[in-house]
């Protein structure tokens, strides 16, 4: 069971962790009654800044972590995931809907989660970011 104030999940950087993340997503939500919808995007969301900081953030460096937070309020629930990496400047991403990004493989991380929560916040130079949804 999932407190309601706050739960910390520390992972390797292994995209084979992501299934325990998935399972605090489902935990989180069958906790808080969250409707189907709200549960498909929160899972993207979460599980695609996860991997991001996996893969991006990390490097796949299986000595580093990634750490997943859970806390709930104000009717909010509110997921933090922060990585061991250096950071990236999330200010100045490049337009995925571009003509000219259409047909790249990635770079539509960022723009999923912006468009999948209710409010994203990125924080230590992109090391971390918090990802709101409202409950």
């Amino acid at each position: 069971m999932i407190p309601t104030k706050y739960q910390t999940l520390k992972i390797n950087s292994n995209t084979q962790s992501l299934r325990l993340v998935e399972r605090l997503v489902e935990d989180v939500c069958q906790v808080y009654g969250v409707n189907d919808d709200c549960y498909g995007n929160m899972l993207i969301a979460v599980t695609e800044a996860v991997n991001n900081a996996i893969l991006h953030g990390n490097k796949n460096d299986p000595d580093k972590f990634v750490r997943i937070g859970f806390e709930s309020e104000n009717n909010k629930l509110i997921f933090s995931i922060t990585d061991e990496g250096a950071g990236f400047d999330y200010a100045n991403l490049p337009d995925p809907t571009d003509p000219a990004n259409i047909d790249k493989v990635s770079g539509r991380g960022v723009f999923l989660m912006q468009n999948l929560t209710d409010s994203i916040q990125f924080e230590q130079g992109g090391k971390r970011v918090l990802l709101g949804f409202n409950s």
